[in-house]
C-alpha cells in the first residue's frame, strides 16, 4: 500500500513541476514585454529559450537518474528548481530595466530569456526523465511504456492546468511579483519535503532551509524596495500591465494612462484639451461631416477621442472596440469618462468586430496597438482597410494614427501603411504631427475619404479655422511625391512583416 501511495505521489509532484513550467512561461512574456514590447520576437525567444533548457533538461535528467537514481536527488533538483526562479526576481529587480535600454529590440528578447528561464526551465526538465526512472525501480511489472505513458500524462496535465489557470487567474488577480515568488515557494517547499523524507542529512537540511527563507525574505523586501510608487493605478490586465499616474506635461498637470511600453492615453487636469497632438486629428470629421451619426473608435486607451466626439456631437452614436476589458472602468474611474446612452463599448478585436457587424459609420478612427511602436499586424494590410471602406458610409472617412519614421530607403513601417492605405482608399491624405520633412520617429495620420471630395486648404474655414489642427492642415500635409510610395511594399494577410519593420525602425533611431 505505502509502495502504491509512493508512486502516487510521484506523479502528483511531475504535474506540480509540470504546472510551473507552463506558469513561468506564460508570465514571462508579461516580464519582457514592458521592455521589449510584446512583439514575435519576445514570444520567440520565450518559447525557443524554454523548449531548448527542457530539452537539454531531458537529457542530462535521464543520465542522472541512471547513475543516481535516488529519491534525495529527484526531490533536490526539484529544491534547485524553485531556488533558480527565485533568481527570475532578482534579475527583474536589479539587472532587466538598465540593461534593456542597451540591447536591440530583436535580441533582447532573446537574451534575456536565457538569463531569466533557461536555468529553472532546465532543472525542471530534469525531473521527468527520473521520475521515469524511479517509477520503473518500484514497479517493474508495469513497463517502461506505460510508466513513461503515465509520468508523460500527469507532467502535461499539469502544463495544461498551469497555462489555464496563469491566464484565467493568476495573472487578472496578483502582479508578477507574486506569481514568481509563489511558484518559487512551492518548488522549494516540495523539494525541501522530499528532501526531509528521504533522509539527507538534519544540519545540511536546516542550512538550506535558512538560506533559502533568506532568499526568499530578502526577494519580497526587494520587491517592495523597487516597487514605483505614486500610482494612481497599477495592475495586471487581461493582456498588460496597466498603470495611471499624474505627472506635468508642458508645464500643465496631466494624467497618463500607461500600458506596456505606451503612454497609451492621457488629459489634462486643467481642461478638456487633447493632450497629444496626434489625438487632435479626430476633429478632421469637420472638413466632411459635422454632424455625423454613427462613429467607430478601434482602440479606446483611457477614451479620450470617444469622449471628444460625444461631447461635440450631441446625437452621434459612438461605438468603441477595446481589446483590453479593465480599460474601460479605468477610463470611468480616472479618466472622467461619463456612462452614455450614446456609448457602446465592444470587448472584442477590431477587426473581428468589423467582420461581424452589420452597422456602417460616418467615421472610424483607427487607433490600435501591441506595444511600443507595434502596430498589430491584422489591423495595417489591405485586406483590413478593404474591410473598413466596406463599412463606411457614402462620404464617410477613416482616420488612422501611425507611429514611425518617413524613411525613404526600404523597410519603412510609414511608408509601407501609407502604400497600403493608398491602395485601397482612392482619395488619402497624410500628415505628420511634427513635420512633414522630419525622418526621424513622429505620429503619422492617415486620412482616407470614401467619395470624390477633395480638401481646399486655401478655404477661408480652413484658414482661419478656430481649432489649431485644422487651421495648420497645410503645413503638417506629406505630399505624396515626397515619399517612395510607388516603391513601398503594399502589406497583406499573407506578408505583413511590420516587427522586422518596426525594428529596423528602432535601430534607425538610436543611431
Amino acid at each position: 500500500m505505502l509502495k502504491i501511495l509512493h508512486g502516487k505521489i510521484i506523479l502528483f509532484v511531475v504535474c506540480i513541476t509540470g504546472l510551473s513550467v507552463l506558469v513561468i512561461e506564460v508570465v514571462a512574456t508579461r516580464i519582457l514585454s514592458p521592455y521589449f514590447g510584446n512583439t514575435i520576437y519576445t514570444y520567440s525567444s520565450i518559447i525557443s529559450v524554454i523548449l531548448t533548457a527542457l530539452s537539454f533538461g531531458y537529457y542530462l535528467g535521464g543520465r542522472v537518474s541512471d547513475a543516481c537514481p535516488y529519491e534525495k536527488y529527484f526531490y533536490g533538483i526539484i529544491f534547485l528548481s524553485g531556488f533558480f526562479s527565485f533568481f527570475i526576481e532578482y534579475i527583474i529587480v536589479w539587472f532587466l530595466e538598465p540593461m534593456s535600454k542597451n540591447i536591440s529590440f530583436v535580441y533582447g528578447p532573446l537574451v534575456f530569456s536565457l538569463g531569466l528561464f533557461f536555468l529553472p526551465s532546465f532543472f525542471l526538465g530534469m525531473l521527468t526523465p527520473f521520475a521515469i526512472t524511479l517509477q520503473n525501480i518500484k514497479f517493474p511489472e508495469s513497463g517502461i511504456g506505460k510508466i513513461s505513458g503515465e509520468v508523460f500524462f500527469w507532467s502535461t496535465f499539469g502544463s495544461i492546468v498551469g497555462g489555464l489557470v496563469t491566464g484565467f487567474y493568476l495573472i487578472p488577480n496578483f502582479g508578477v511579483d507574486a506569481i514568481i515568488i509563489g511558484v518559487s515557494c512551492l518548488l522549494a517547499a516540495i523539494g525541501f519535503i522530499g528532501l526531509f523524507a528521504y533522509s539527507i542529512q538534519t544540519k545540511y537540511l536546516y542550512v538550506l532551509l535558512f538560506i533559502f527563507s533568506l532568499f526568499a525574505a530578502f526577494s519580497m523586501v526587494q520587491t517592495k524596495i523597487f516597487k514605483q510608487y505614486g500610482f494612481l493605478y497599477e495592475g495586471e490586465g487581461i493582456y498588460e500591465k496597466i498603470l495611471v499616474y499624474d505627472k506635468d506635461y508642458e508645464g500643465r498637470p496631466a494624467r497618463f494612462l500607461r500600458s506596456e511600453l505606451n503612454s497609451s492615453s492621457a488629459m489634462y487636469l486643467d481642461s478638456d484639451d487633447m493632450l497629444f497632438e496626434y489625438s487632435k486629428y479626430y476633429s478632421l470629421y469637420s472638413l466632411f461631416n459635422k454632424n455625423p451619426k454613427h462613429i467607430l473608435v478601434l482602440g479606446g486607451g483611457a477614451y479620450s477621442i470617444p469622449k471628444k466626439y460625444l461631447s461635440e456631437i450631441s446625437d452621434a452614436m459612438v461605438d468603441v472596440i477595446e481589446f483590453e476589458p479593465t480599460l474601460y472602468s479605468i477610463a470611468k474611474k480616472y479618466f472622467k469618462l461619463e456612462d452614455s446612452l450614446r456609448l457602446k463599448n465592444y470587448i472584442e478585436d477590431a477587426r473581428k468586430f468589423l467582420l461581424t457587424t452589420d452597422n456602417t459609420y460616418d467615421v472610424i478612427f483607427n487607433d490600435v496597438y501591441l506595444s511600443l511602436y507595434s502596430v498589430p499586424s491584422h489591423v495595417i494590410t489591405k485586406e483590413f482597410f478593404l474591410l473598413a471602406k466596406s463599412k463606411l458610409n457614402d462620404g464617410g472617412i477613416i482616420i488612422m494614427n501611425l507611429i514611425g519614421d518617413i524613411y525613404p530607403g526600404e523597410k519603412s513601417l510609414v511608408v509601407s501603411g501609407m502604400a497600403t492605405f493608398d491602395s485601397v482608399f482612392e482619395n488619402t491624405y497624410f500628415f505628420a504631427t511634427d513635420d512633414p520633412k522630419k525622418i526621424e520617429v513622429q505620429n503619422i495620420i492617415l486620412l482616407g475619404i470614401n467619395s470624390n471630395q477633395k480638401i481646399d486648404f486655401q478655404d477661408v474655414l480652413i484658414k482661419e479655422n478656430i481649432n489649431e489642427t485644422i487651421k495648420n492642415l497645410e503645413k503638417q500635409l506629406i505630399r505624396k511625391e515626397d515619399i517612395p510610395i510607388n516603391q513601398a511594399l503594399v502589406f497583406t494577410d499573407n506578408f505583413v512583416p511590420t516587427e522586422m519593420y518596426t525594428a529596423t525602425m528602432l535601430e534607425r533611431s538610436l543611431h
